[in-house]
């Protein structure tokens, strides 16, 4: 699982896996920092449009002419300068790349 420690739907994902026994690791962005090579990798599986966290603070205070003009080298650039950018949780399990937590997606992925 990939995200930031204190973001509340991590908190709620992590407990998610702790109560249902799934043992799993943590990569924090901001502690652990984000690999260019990975984050274009994920971005071919899921995409930047779904990977780019444009509901959070940091997003929303970018200057309207730069949210307005993102492609995926732009976007990719901005997650990397400021990874609270990368929607999260990012799982990655068997193959799968889930971005997001839902109750419903978990108990699918782990049944």
């Amino acid at each position: 699982m990939y995200g930031i420690k204190n973001c509340d739907t991590i908190k709620k994902a992590r407990k998610w896996l702790v109560s249902n026994d799934i043992e799993y690791q943590f990569h924090d962005y901001r502690a652990d920092g984000v690999d260019p090579k990975w984050l274009a990798d994920v971005e071919a599986v899921v995409g930047w449009e779904v990977l780019l966290n444009k509901r959070g603070t940091t997003f929303r205070q970018l200057p309207d002419a730069q949210k307005e003009n993102l492609v995926k080298d732009t976007a990719l650039a901005l997650m990397l300068e400021a990874p609270a950018m990368i929607k999260r949780p990012l799982l990655i399990h068997q193959d799968q790349h889930v971005v997001g937590f839902k109750d419903a997606i978990y108990q699918e992925i782990f049944k």
